[in-house]
């Protein structure tokens, strides 16, 4: 058995107290109020996750969870996300940013919906849960 080794380019993090962010031209980089939410960062991460998977970097869904230091179970969950219409995979990616206290949406929230295969029942399911709770 061969091991594959995975190389990626990390951008170097600024000091925590370094607070003069300047882009070349020289004005201030403008800074986004809050935070992503972490329901759209599962769902980009799966996305990418598919897209190695399927360009041959990882061999599968395993190798994955070996590289994450997770479990599989862990990598399904997130993988499931895929299973959603499209058009709510964007919306998740797409949700305002959070600007203080917990998500609105997690994960658990959403594992029900991705069981659904029928995109037009998941839309309808999307639109009570999103009446009721966010």
């Amino acid at each position: 058995m061969s091991t594959q080794i995975v190389e990626c380019t990390l951008a170097r993090q600024r000091p925590r107290g370094d607070t003069n962010m300047r882009s070349p031209a020289g004005q201030a980089a403008p800074v986004a109020a809050g935070r992503v939410p972490r329901i759209a960062r599962l769902t980009a991460l799966a996305l990418r996750f598919e897209e190695l998977v399927r360009s041959g970097a990882v061999r599968d869904y395993g190798e994955l969870a070996r590289l994450g230091q997770v479990s599989r179970a862990r990598i399904t969950q997130v993988m499931n996300l895929l299973h959603l219409a499209p058009d709510l995979q964007e919306e998740i990616l797409y949700l305002a940013p959070v600007l203080k206290g917990r998500d609105p949406i997690h994960l658990e929230d959403l594992q029900a919906l991705t069981a659904l295969l029928d995109w037009p029942s998941q839309r309808r399911r999307w639109k009570e849960m999103h009446a009721m709770r966010w």
